[in-house]
């Protein structure tokens, strides 16, 4: 008994990291896509000449080089249409970068408009637009309920196994460890309150770090 909790474990501890880092890089994906929230804060900004659209989405320190990007993108936008859209990609993989700087992820490069971006996020969006929270609570409570039920009744169908058939011992375990796993990263994921620009990295960083 002793062995099997310690697999437990070990087997959670390295399926919460690799489920925690999956769902960051999910999380973060929204914000460098060309219909995403910032780049869209990036157009408004060269249409209505006011940088602090898109200040908001990045940290203090890097204040000064989002208004020289914005500047410069704003004098190349006078020589023509071919210039206005290399200096526009410039301003906006520029400020995409800083910002995803600024919550600690890489930058990839600017992704395509239209991504399947699940449905969360275009609900979460909604639901900031509307003004209702209503779709967005429905989502989350079906899919955690539809979650909770298979993975609670594929470990409750397995669990009166013989002590001698192991084969059927380790069904349950896997099944077991599914739901236990399931539980347990649904309540840590509905208890922690996520990090936004990780505002401890800005106390941390120094100018010649930047």
């Amino acid at each position: 008994m002793k062995r099997l909790s310690h697999f437990f474990v070990y087997f959670g501890i390295i399926a919460g990291i690799s489920t925690i880092l999956a769902a960051q890089q999910t999380a973060r994906a929204h914000c460098d896509g060309l219909d995403g929230p910032v780049v869209n804060a990036a157009r408004q900004a060269l249409e209505t000449e006011n940088v602090n659209h898109v200040l908001i989405w990045v940290l203090p320190q890097y204040e000064d080089r989002i208004r020289e990007a914005f500047e410069s993108t704003l004098h190349v936008r006078q020589k023509g249409t071919e210039a206005k859209a290399l200096a526009d990609r410039y301003f906006f993989e520029t400020l995409v970068r800083l910002h995803r700087k600024g919550e600690g992820a890489p930058y990839t490069g600017l992704k395509p408009a239209g991504r399947d971006m699940g449905p969360a996020i275009p609900a979460a969006d909604r639901a900031l637009e509307t003004g209702s929270i209503e779709e967005l609570e429905a989502l989350l409570v079906e899919t955690l309920q539809k979650g909770l039920t298979q993975h609670f009744e594929e470990a409750k169908t397995q669990q009166d196994f013989s002590p001698e058939n192991v084969t059927a011992g380790r069904a349950f375990v896997e099944r077991y460890v599914r739901f236990i796993h399931y539980v347990e990263m649904a309540y840590e994921a509905l208890a922690t309150n996520p990090s936004g620009h990780y505002p401890e990295q800005e106390a941390k960083s120094s100018p010649a770090e930047e």
